[in-house]
C-alpha cells in the first residue's frame, strides 16, 4: 500500500516476495487471463472499472505499503562507488537490498529534536513576559503562552523535516513487512527509539512544569511520559493530515483558551497540545512561591541550556 504523503523524500519498500518464492515476470502470460478469456472486447470504461475494483479488493485484503520504488539500485551502486558485480553478488535481488535498507533506516532512530530552539523560545517568552510571576494567575498566563508558542514551533519543525517524514513513513509501513523476523527486528529498534525519545521529552516537560510549580493531576494516575505520548500523537497526526489539507497548517483563531485572560492567535497544534496539557496539569499545592523561587526561574532561564535537555 502506498501512503501518498506529499513531499515524502524517502519512502519504504516492503518486499512483496521472498527469495524462495520469486517468479520471473514477463510482459505476456503463458495462459490467457482476463481479456484473453472473454469473447468480447471490453470498453475502456469497463476495463477501468474492473481493474480498479479488483485492485481495491486486493488492497482491502492486504493493506497498503509505502514504496522505495524511486530509489534505483543501479544509482545506489554508482553513488557508493562499488563494483556492480560485487553488489549483485551480495544482493542477487534488489528487494533483499531494500529489506536491509529498511533495517538501516530504523537504526537511525527518531530524528533529533529541536531542544535548542525550544529553550531559546522559552527564554524569549519568559524574558518578555510583562508580569512578575507573583500570582497564580500570572504564572498560568505565562505557561499558557509557552504552550501556544512551543506547540507551533514543534509542529513546524516536524512538518518541514525530511527525516521526520521518513520516520513516520517507516512506522506506517511496519506491519506490511512480510518477513516476520525482519519485521520484529525493525519493530524492536523503532520501539527502543520511541521510548528513548519520549523519556527525554517527558523529562524536559517535567522539569519545566516543576520550574513553574505545576504537576500531573494525581487523580489521572499517569506520568509525564503518558502526557508526551498523547501530545506527540496529536502533533504527528496534524502533520499527516495537513499534507492533503494544507489549511490545517494555516489555521489561526483569536482566542483565550485554557484560562488565559488575553486573546492571542492560536494554531491547531497549539490548541491540541495546550488542551491536552491543560487537562493533565495543575498548580502544585506543595510549592511555595516566594521571591527566591522567582529569582531562581530567572536565573535558570538566563543560563545556557541545562544538561538534562
Amino acid at each position: 500500500m502506498k501512503y501518498d504523503i506529499p513531499n515524502l523524500e524517502s519512502k519504504v519498500l516492503i518486499p512483496a516476495s521472498t527469495q524462495a518464492g520469486r517468479q520471473t515476470v514477463t510482459d505476456h502470460a503463458e495462459t490467457p487471463t482476463g481479456l484473453g478469456r472473454r469473447g468480447r472486447r471490453l470498453s475502456d470504461e469497463e476495463l477501468q472499472q474492473r481493474m480498479l475494483r479488483a485492485a481495491v479488493a486486493m488492497v482491502r485484503h492486504a493493506g497498503l505499503t509505502v514504496s522505495l520504488d524511486h530509489i534505483s539500485f543501479e544509482d545506489v551502486i554508482r553513488n557508493a562507488d562499488v563494483s556492480r558485480s560485487a553488489a549483485y553478488r551480495r544482493w542477487p535481488y534488489k528487494d533483499l537490498f531494500f529489506g536491509d535498507l529498511i533495517e538501516e533506516l530504523a537504526k537511525e532512530g527518531a530524528p533529533p529534536g529541536i531542544v535548542d530552539a525550544e529553550y531559546a523560545l522559552i527564554q524569549q517568552v519568559v524574558g518578555g513576559f510583562p508580569g512578575e510571576l507573583d500570582t497564580p494567575g500570572q504564572r498560568h498566563e505565562l505557561l499558557t503562552e509557552l504552550f501556544r508558542r512551543l506547540a507551533l514551533l514543534d509542529y513546524q519543525a516536524l512538518a518541514d523535516s525530511v527525516e521526520w517524514r521518513t520516520y513516520v513513513a517507516l512506522q506506517a509501513a511496519l506491519n506490511s513487512i512480510t518477513d516476520s523476523e525482519r519485521r520484529e527486528r525493525v519493530r524492536a529498534v523503532l520501539a527502543a527509539s520511541e521510548q528513548e525519545r519520549q523519556a527525554r521529552v517527558a523529562a524536559a516537560w517535567e522539569r519545566l512544569a516543576d520550574l513553574f510549580g505545576y504537576r500531573i493531576r494525581p487523580e489521572i494516575g499517569v506520568t509525564f511520559q503518558t502526557l508526551i505520548t498523547l501530545v506527540d500523537a496529536a502533533m504527528r497526526g496534524l502533520v499527516i493530515i495537513a499534507q492533503p489539507v494544507p489549511g490545517i497548517a494555516a489555521f489561526r483563531v483569536s482566542a483565550s483558551p485554557f484560562g488565559a485572560t488575553t486573546a492571542q492567535e492560536w494554531s491547531l497544534p497549539a490548541l491540541g497540545a495546550g488542551g491536552i496539557a491543560a487537562a493533565f496539569l495543575e498548580p502544585d499545592p506543595a510549592v511555595e512561591w516566594d521571591d527566591e523561587r522567582v529569582v531562581r526561574i530567572r536565573q535558570v532561564l538566563g543560563n545556557p541550556l541545562p544538561p538534562y535537555a
